[in-house]
């Protein structure tokens, strides 16, 4: 099977202290799915993009690589048969309703070795 990326867009706004209980348990919900399924191998929830710090060059600034309206606010790595079912599993992120969005991109390497649970 294939592996792709979903990376979870989400207003800045909506990715803050000010997101519901009930959009959080959605999310908890959405993953538990996944898990229960077999197609994810790995997710992450990011800090908020105040948290970040960006790398270019010699440089390091405080602050997210690029000033947008919409922030990356998590990624999972799901396995899937081909993209139209990746994509069907996309389209179920509670993102999708609560005024972000998902990208999916096929996977061209994937590499973890004994990685801790955060």
């Amino acid at each position: 099977m294939a592996q792709y990326a979903i990376l979870i867009y989400a207003d800045d706004s909506a990715h803050s202290p000010e997101a519901t209980p009930e959009d959080l348990a959605a999310h908890d919900r959405h993953a538990e799915e996944l898990i229960d399924s077999g197609a994810m191998l790995a997710a992450a929830a990011l800090q908020p993009r105040d948290t970040a710090t960006s790398v270019r060059g010699d440089a390091i600034t405080d602050g997210p690589f690029i000033d947008a309206k919409e922030v990356i606010a998590g990624f999972c790595v799901i396995e899937a048969p081909d993209l139209d079912a990746a994509l069907k599993i996309a389209r179920s992120n509670p993102a999708t309703q609560q005024g972000g969005g998902v990208e999916v991109r096929p996977v061209a390497g994937f590499f973890a070795k004994g990685l801790p649970e955060a």
